[in-house]
This record gives structure tokens, C-alpha cells and sequence, in this order.
């Protein structure tokens, strides 16, 4: 079965009008490389794919940039600049390649070309534009697939199937969910959601090993079932070990506040927290922010992203990151898709089928070596069903709890 197939290889009336701007130009992008015709037939017609944004936008360094990449860089070929979408390079294309896959991607043997499709891509101003912006993507624009990435699609990607049987939708990062909240599948919806806990205790893990003030500091945005499970794997990965040091949280309440969540940062890295995971979008990269600019004055703290690797952004500041493979999710369902493949269903992805993992720990620290032996030691653990890492904080012991406000 095809779903099965990917978890191993990865291991409402339509509005009247929309807000949103399409992002693509509106000339077709130019023609995209040739695929390794061993590894993925060409199309015979070019599919056009849709992708709705989440709220953070193009440029997050994040979650969205993951799934344009999968989808724009991977699928299509092309990268989006200025005026238009160009040629990805060959060799620019590998060295996506190698920076979001690393070794996993010979280990599992990871076969990922262009696909020859037209991708077409509709940023969301505020949260009621998901909808008219899906419907938009299937009934003007012909989208054989739409994509909306980010759990506040799941009310506009149910509607939308529900109104498009005839056409196949991806929902990433939530169920559908039914008026009673529970999860249910529809025959032309494939959602994804991720095991995001099993990644964040591995973090935990590493800053846990990596303080030596004994405080670690959590930086989450909404206060929402889905960021609790980070703080819950990231809280229990520092009580693994390190059981004296303290977890101080600190929500901002949003993901879109560059500003606010260098303010919590900062006051987090006052407050004596020497190691901080930044889980909240846009916030998030202004924590990351914080610790760059305390990093620059010298001070020895350090910060590990969330959702893609964000080194590049403060390279002598991070020190790992949570990667949820939302690149090889979008590239597999597009892959699918055009291959006559797509089945709907719901997945759920860890660090055992490789939809979740740690990025590459780059700066040095005293006993690096012995860390990272320690954390290939838990994920192993982790994978095997020996630890069971908690989804949500209620569900640790009070030793290591704190909270703070920002």
C-alpha cells in the first residue's frame, strides 16, 4: 500500500473574495530540470500543484520554508525570487539535498528529482483567507493537488475536500477532525502529522548535557496541544540527563512576533538560562535572535531551533534544532500525485520512520563526543519503545517545572 510505502521511505460557502496574493508570477515558472529518469518518470503534462501558507509566510525559516522547499525546489525545480520563480541549479539542488536529508538520505536510500510540475503558491494574511485560498487553488487555478501546511488549515482543508471530492488534498501537521474532535479520514485527504515529542526529548537531552547554569529555557508560542507536546519531550529530555537543572517556559501567545519573542528570549537569558529552544515561528527566530546577539557579547549560551535547521541564521549560536521532514511529505505527496499514486489516510510520523530527527550539532562544547553518543543512545531507546516520551507537561513529575510570562 502507498501509504505504508511512505512512512518507510521517510521512515463554508466560498467567499466572495480573497485577501491573499498569489505568490507565483503570473507567467508559468520557467521549465524546470530535467528528473533522473531512473528514479522518476517525467510527466507527460505538466500537473499544476497549489500550496497554502500558513500565517508565518514565505521566509520563516521554518515550517512554511520547509514545505516550499519540498515543493518548489524539489518538485518543481525552481526557486522563487524576486519577480518570478528560476532554475534551481544542479548543484544548489544537491546542497538542498544534503542540508535537509544529510546521511539519512543514502541511508534510506531517499530518491528525490524534480517532477516537472507547475507549483503555485497563495500566502494567507489572516486566518480566514485558508479556505477562499484552497478553493481558489482547486476551482480557478486547476490544481490537480493542494497542500495546506500548518494545523490552522484543518477546518479550510476539510471544507474544501468535502466540496472537491474529485480532487486530492494534503493537510500537514493535524487530523481532520471531527465535530466531537476526534480523528477521521476522507478518501481524498492525506494528513500528516508528526511524533514531534520523540525529537524535542532528544533536544532536551542535548541541552541537558550542554548547561552549566543548571537552566534551560523554553520559548513556546500558542499555548496549543501541539507546542505542549514540545515543551512535554523537550522538559523530559533534560530530566534524562540532567535531573537537577530547571526548565523555565515562556509562551508569547502567537507565532508571528519577531519582536515579542526576542523580548521573552532575552528575558529568559537574564533570567540565567543558558541554553534556549526557540518552538514558536516567527517568535522563534527572534529568540534565536536574542541568544545571536548575547553569543556576539561573548556570553556562553546557545539556542536549538525548531522545524528546520536554522544554523544559518546564527551559526556560532545554535546548537542543534527538531527537524520535521515537511520537505519529503510535500515532495512524496506531490511524487503521488503525479505518478497516479495519491491514496488519502493519516500518518504519523517519529524518529523510527525518519519524519522527525535532530540537526547536525556543529558547535563544540566539553564533552561533545560523549553527548552525542548519549542522545544516538536514546533515540535508539526511543525508537525500540523502552522510553516513552510524554505529550503533554501535566504528564512529568513537578521536579524540573517552572513557568514563566512573557
Amino acid at each position: 500500500m502507498r501509504l505504508r510505502h511512505l512512512a518507510l521511505l521517510l521512515a463554508l460557502p466560498l467567499l466572495p473574495a480573497c485577501k491573499s496574493q498569489k505568490e507565483a508570477p503570473p507567467a508559468a515558472p520557467a521549465k524546470p530540470a530535467a528528473p533522473e529518469a531512473a528514479a522518476v518518470p517525467p510527466a507527460t503534462q505538466k500537473s499544476k500543484i497549489g500550496l497554502v501558507l500558513g500565517l508565518g509566510g514565505r521566509g520563516d525559516q521554518s515550517f512554511n520554508d520547509s514545505a516550499l522547499r519540498g515543493l518548489e525546489v524539489w518538485a518543481a525545480g525552481v526557486k522563487y525570487e524576486e519577480g518570478g520563480y528560476k532554475d534551481v541549479a544542479p548543484a544548489e539542488l544537491e546542497s538542498t539535498l544534503q542540508l535537509s536529508l544529510g546521511q539519512d538520505r543514502a541511508r534510506r536510500n531517499l530518491q528525490v528529482a524534480p517532477l516537472g510540475i507547475t507549483p503555485i503558491v497563495l500566502q494567507s494574511r489572516v486566518a480566514e483567507d485558508y479556505e477562499p485560498n484552497l478553493q481558489l487553488l482547486v476551482e480557478e487555478q486547476g490544481v490537480s493537488l493542494a497542500l495546506g501546511v500548518g494545523f490552522m488549515l484543518e477546518n479550510a482543508v476539510e471544507a474544501a475536500a468535502k466540496r472537491n471530492p474529485d480532487k486530492h488534498f494534503l493537510l500537514v501537521d493535524s487530523p481532520l477532525l471531527s465535530a466531537q474532535g476526534e480523528p477521521y479520514s476522507l478518501p481524498n485527504v492525506r494528513t500528516v502529522v508528526f511524533r514531534e515529542e520523540e525529537g524535542c526529548f532528544l533536544v532536551g537531552a542535548l541541552a541537558g548535557l550542554t548547561t552549566k547554569t543548571g537552566k534551560v529555557g523554553f520559548v513556546g508560542g500558542m499555548e496549543i496541544p501541539l507546542v505542549k507536546r514540545y515543551e512535554a519531550g523537550f522538559r523530559a529530555g533534560v530530566a534524562a540527563t540532567n535531573p537537577k537543572a530547571t526548565v523555565v517556559a515562556s509562551y508569547t501567545g502567537g507565532f508571528t512576533n519577531f519582536a515579542l519573542g526576542k523580548q521573552v528570549g532575552q528575558d529568559l537569558l537574564i533570567k540565567g538560562s543558558d541554553v534556549l529552544f526557540a518552538a514558536a515561528g516567527v517568535d522563534g527566530l527572534g529568540a534565536i535572535q536574542a541568544v545571536k546577539e548575547a553569543r556576539d557579547e561573548g556570553k556562553p549560551v546557545y539556542v536549538i531551533g525548531v522545524d528546520s535547521d536554522p544554523s544559518h541564521l546564527a551559526p556560532k549560536a545554535v546548537l542543534s534544532a527538531v527537524v520535521k521532514r515537511v520537505d519529503l511529505v510535500v515532495y512524496e505527496a506531490v511524487k503521488d500525485q503525479v505518478q497516479g499514486r495519491f491514496q488519502g489516510g493519516n500518518l504519523s510520523l517519529g524518529l523510527q520512520e525518519g519524519g522527525i530527527t535532530y540537526a547536525p550539532v556543529r558547535l563544540d562544547f566539553p564533552g561533545k563526543d560523549d553527548a552525542l553518543h548519549t542522545l544516538e543512545e536514546l533515540k535508539a531507546k526511543i525508537i525500540s519503545g523502552e522510553i516513552k516520551v510524554p505529550t503533554h507537561p501535566d504528564q512529568l513529575r513537578p521536579a524540573n517545572m517552572a513557568n514563566g510570562k512573557p
